[in-house]
């Protein structure tokens, strides 16, 4: 039996700072409101892990059980891609399908961080590893990473957790940098045509098939998205879809972040490789709601009604708070603009060309690795 004396002389001040970490993570959970289901879960996860001793990370311990099941076989990312694919609705997108391509410019930030990565001297997979953090998505950075640098899949993950929290910081500076008051108050009219039962069914099945002949790699990750919403929309799952985005995407949330978390040990996490990936992140984050404006500005050339080019930042995946904050920058430029149409049906196409890019990620870096 070890004594408390044993066990505190063993405590390093990395593993303490490593609890200040944690304790922060979940302040900012529990004070904050920032992302409490993924935060509060992670750093009570950094806190077990880096007890001295801690029978949580043994190798018969709990949390190396749920590592071994749920994040080494890709099964809590996938789990919760069927959640998420339940909890969406792609009603808006399909009324105004062009927004899907703000969902594929906004993805910009990823490949030019996965080239920064490059430039900084890690390999190709450590870098598309880190590249992915720019989905705003979660489980594409852990499926991603998983697959290629599972040596970083602790910063990379909270990285992507964490900047998906601070949306609501990251964005606006960004968006008011590349756009003038008279942008931010563009108007623009809301599509309302009717959607109907079959195209809302068939769309996850094209979307699946179409992705999975560009980039097989995508299958899984776009694959179990779309068949959440099969679930949703089929009409005939209602009890499982309420399951699905209820019961599911909170049981296996917990189980995720208390799992990332305990990946996240002195050792590890306190090198200025993972300082050095935070950075990389935030770059990421930001080019990505670079890539969207631009993009928006750029098709304005073109069009005779104009799109306000805040729409295009809402084409990561960080749904629904990038929606959000476009309509709230919009109402404070002007409080009888209403975009929020338009931000959702970007924000939503997001969702699919995050996953879309982790896939085609998978299927090139796979290729020349």
């Amino acid at each position: 039996m070890l004594g408390f004396n044993q066990v505190l002389t063993h405590l390093t001040p990395g593993q303490f700072l490593l609890f200040i970490i944690g304790a922060l993570l979940i302040y900012l959970a529990i004070k904050k409101d920032y992302e409490p289901m993924l935060l509060l879960p992670i750093g009570f996860g950094i806190i077990l892990a880096n007890i001295p001793f801690s029978s949580a990370t043994a190798p018969d311990g709990f949390l190396t059980l749920l590592y071994e099941t749920g994040i080494k076989t890709e099964l809590f990312p996938i789990l919760i891609f069927i959640a998420v694919g339940a909890m969406v609705d792609f009603t808006v997108l399909l009324q105004q399908p062009f927004m899907i391509l703000f969902g594929a410019a906004a993805q910009f930030g990823i490949f030019f961080t996965i080239f920064l990565g490059i430039l900084l001297g890690f390999d190709l997979k450590e870098a598309a590893s880190i590249g992915i953090i720019g989905a705003a998505d979660g489980p594409t950075s852990i499926y991603v990473a998983n697959f290629f640098a599972p040596k970083l899949l602790g910063p990379i993950s909270v990285a992507a957790y964490s900047y998906m929290s601070l949306v609501p910081i990251i964005q606006p500076p960004v968006i008011r940098l590349l756009t003038s008051r008279q942008e931010r108050r563009i108007r623009m009219q809301a599509a309302v045509k009717p959607v109907s039962r079959r195209v809302k069914i068939l769309f996850p099945i094209a979307v699946t098939m179409i992705s999975g002949f560009v980039a097989p790699m995508s299958v899984s990750l776009v694959g179990s998205l779309m068949f959440g919403n099969l679930i949703r929309v089929s009409g005939v799952l209602d009890r499982l879809s309420k399951t699905a985005q209820n019961e599911l995407a909170n049981l296996v949330t917990l189980l995720l972040g208390i799992t990332i978390g305990a990946t996240m040990t002195a050792e590890t996490f306190l090198t200025p490789t993972t300082l050095l990936i935070f950075v990389m992140g935030l770059v990421a984050f930001v080019f990505d709601t670079a890539g969207g404006v631009l993009f928006a500005k750029f098709i304005n050339l073109f069009l005779k009604e104009k799109v306000n080019p805040m729409v295009g930042a809402a084409g990561i995946s960080a749904f629904p708070m990038s929606a959000r904050i476009v309509q709230k920058m919009a109402q404070k430029e002007d409080p009888t603009n209403f975009i929020l149409m338009q931000a959702v049906g970007a924000n939503v196409a997001g969702q699919i060309g995050s996953v879309v890019a982790g896939g085609i990620i998978l299927s090139i870096v796979g290729a020349l690795g």
